[in-house]
């Protein structure tokens, strides 16, 4: 009986090691539809609204698949990515600011200073602009610790 339950413990902590081990650790929000939920990025700046990216046009950056919906907008991130991309990778700028990732939705952004930041969903986003700018401090303080934990 000891043997079996020395067994057991054993392979409780093996079994644990290899769950912990299994969350990706990404410095960019993606989802099987890729970065950002397969929007795109430059899209936001150019047409001022969330645009669905086309397989078509894609482009890889920092480990994750990036879509747009035109050549054009493909050009202008592959010339210049981090003034593009969003901030904190594309996790919500909320939850940063909190000091943990968090999914975000297409439709909950703000453009601030040229900067996109995209937010949990639109609920969020109404408590991010009471207090943005402290928000974005706190968020770009916290953001070298946390884009480096699991997700």
């Amino acid at each position: 009986m000891k043997k079996w339950l020395a067994f057991f413990t054993v392979l409780t902590i093996i079994i644990s090691a290899c769950n912990t081990g299994s969350k990706k650790v990404s410095e960019v929000f993606e989802t099987k539809g890729g970065a950002i939920n397969g929007y795109d990025a430059v899209a936001y700046f150019k047409e001022n609204k969330p645009v669905k990216g086309n397989s078509q046009y894609q482009h890889t950056w920092k480990d994750a698949v990036w879509y747009f919906s035109s050549n054009d907008n493909l050009s202008a991130f592959k010339a210049d990515p981090e003034k593009y991309a969003p901030q904190y990778g594309g996790y919500c700028a909320y939850g940063t600011a909190d000091g943990h990732k968090a999914t975000t939705e297409p439709d909950a952004w703000t453009i601030v200073n040229d900067k996109l930041y995209l937010n949990y969903n639109k609920d969020v986003k109404t408590e991010w602009l009471k207090d943005q700018d402290n928000f974005i401090k706190q968020a770009d303080a916290n953001w070298p610790k946390v884009k480096t934990e699991p997700f």
